[in-house]
This record gives structure tokens, C-alpha cells and sequence, in this order.
């Protein structure tokens, strides 16, 4: 499989700010070309905040075939008064010179991006960030840690503050055997957006990766669990050492034995290290899915 991420051109940022004087160059004449928005704004208007980044971002998307146009109508009063603006954030839709359409108010992403298509007379296609996302999350399910790799890669080159990128690319190093590289990635992101699910999946699977050790390890912890079945925190430290090795299955079932014999044992440790399993593997995979039937019959039999 091979990736093919293009950036926007240079000079590719279609998003500009202009003035009265500048209205007849930018607007007018840019829009015998292509589809120009002009977005009347203000830096008192709380809505045109909220629009103005969601314009910009689809626009951008959409690599030239539209471009934007920001006028503060607080410093142009003339172009609001010519277009009879009666309130902020007004959207107008400029082609062959003329106004053809508008919007008034703080649209969403999937509204603004309806309003562009329809008067552009053509799908918007995938930006190259949401190419190379939809890549490396395909290339990550089929641990195809090559193709991953480069996907978020790109995407923190073209966005070096891309979280969902950020976690991704933490998964990857931990498949690599980089746990060391995904900790730091993973501790550049703000803890405002640690709640996410994919960093919270990342963080998990950090976790887990954390308790790997290789097969010669794993032989002495065995015994002592087969020699003392009861020993609880000895059959929690066989199983995080398996689930860290990879052995989800095998671990995870140590685990629904320390909830059988002990559901509240030091704190409820066993389901702690299960649900890190349930996160690091997604809810739909086959061992998530299976280890929760497991441990729904053990709580609710």
C-alpha cells in the first residue's frame, strides 16, 4: 500500500484579509476564477470567532477551489453598508463579480462546507490531512506499522499540533517498540484534551506496553502461579507481564480469575487492567468483545 499525501501548493493558504480598497481586486476580479466567500466580521463578534476558524479550515480543504475573504466591518463600514449587512457574521458567495448567495450567523463545519458545494457546483475532496488520517488509521487496524508511520508523520509535518495524529503515531512506536518515544508524544498533549478516546486508547496501550517483558521472564512467574493459585497479586503480575507481551488473551483470562475469586481485591486491580485492554484494543475487536462476555458472566451469573 502506498500513501500519497500532497500538500497545499505554495501560496496555498486560500484564506486572505482585505479592505475596501482591496474589495474590487480580491473579490471582484478573484471571483471570474473561482468561488470567493467574503466574510464580514468584527473583533467584538463572539458567533464570527466561532465561524471564522470553520470557515477557513474548509476552505483550505478545499486546495483552491474556493478562497475567503475576511473584511472587519468595523474598519470597512462601506462594504457592509453596499451588501445591506444587518448583523455579523454575514457569509456571501462571489462569483463572475456578482453575490450569488450568503449565510448569516455561525454555521457548522458540515453546513459551511453544504454551502460552498452547492455553489461550487462540486464536492469538496478529503484535505491531505484527512487522507493521510483515513490511511494511517486503515494501515494501524492491519498493523502495518510502515504505512502508519508515514501517514501521521505527514499529518504532524502539515499540523505539528494534531492530537488525534499525536496519539496515533504513539500507538505506532509502541508497536515498534519505541515506548520511550510514545510517552514523550504522548506527554506533549495538552491535558485539556486527554479525555479524548484516542489518547485515552494511546495512554492505555502505553500503560500495558510498559509491563512488557520477553518469554524467559514469563516462565518463573508461571510456576509460582500454577504452585499458588491464590496468590492474587502473584496471577496480576503474570498477567499485566502477558498482556504487555502481546498475550491479551492469555492475560486477560488471569485477570477474569482474580474477579472470580476476588471482584474487590486491592481496589478492583484486575478490572482496571481489564478495561485498559478494552481502550488499547477498541470495544469491537474480537479479544475486547470476547474478554467482556467473559466478565459479564462472571458479574451478573
Amino acid at each position: 500500500m502506498e500513501l500519497e499525501l500532497n500538500a497545499a501548493p505554495a501560496g496555498g493558504n486560500w484564506v486572505t484579509d482585505s479592505s475596501t480598497q482591496g474589495f474590487a481586486i480580491d473579490v471582484v476580479e478573484a471571483s471570474q476564477q473561482r468561488l470567493v466567500l467574503v466574510d464580514l466580521w468584527a473583533p467584538w463578534c463572539g458567533p464570527c470567532k466561532q465561524l471564522g476558524p470553520v470557515l477557513e479550515k474548509v476552505v483550505n480543504n478545499g486546495g483552491g477551489a474556493v478562497s475567503l475573504v475576511k473584511i472587519d466591518i468595523d474598519q470597512n463600514p462601506e462594504i457592509a453598508q453596499a451588501l445591506r449587512v444587518q448583523s455579523i457574521p454575514a457569509v456571501f458567495a462571489f462569483k463572475n463579480g456578482q453575490p450569488v448567495d450568503a449565510f448569516m450567523g455561525a454555521l457548522p463545519e458540515s453546513q459551511v462546507k453544504e454551502f460552498i458545494e452547492k455553489n461550487l457546483g462540486e464536492a469538496i475532496g478529503p484535505s491531505p490531512i484527512e487522507e493521510a488520517m483515513e490511511a494511517g488509521r486503515a494501515a494501524l487496524e492491519e498493523d502495518n506499522t510502515e504505512v502508519a508511520l508515514t501517514a501521521f508523520a505527514k499529518i504532524l509535518e502539515l499540523d505539528p499540533e494534531n492530537v488525534e495524529a499525536k496519539a496515533h503515531l504513539s500507538r505506532v512506536y509502541i508497536k515498534l517498540g519505541e515506548v520511550e518515544a510514545a510517552r514523550t508524544l504522548l506527554e506533549s498533549i495538552d491535558p485539556s484534551e486527554q479525555n479524548a478516546p484516542y489518547v485515552s486508547a494511546a495512554f492505555a496501550a502505553l500503560s500495558i506496553a510498559e509491563n512488557a517483558t520477553n518469554g524467559a521472564d514469563l516462565a518463573p512467574m508461571e510456576e509460582k502461579v500454577a504452585n499458588e493459585p491464590d496468590n492474587l497479586e502473584a496471577r496480576l503480575e503474570l498477567a499485566t507481564a502477558l498482556i504487555g507481551s502481546g498475550s491479551y488473551h492469555a492475560g486477560g483470562d488471569h485477570l477474569l480469575e482474580i474477579i472470580k475469586r476476588d471482584n474487590d481485591w486491592n481496589d478492583q486491580a484486575a478490572r482496571k487492567e481489564l478495561l485498559k485492554i478494552f481502550e488499547a484494543l477498541g470495544p469491537m475487536h474480537d479479544i475486547s468483545k470476547d474478554l467482556r462476555r467473559k466478565l459479564s458472566s462472571l458479574l451478573f451469573s
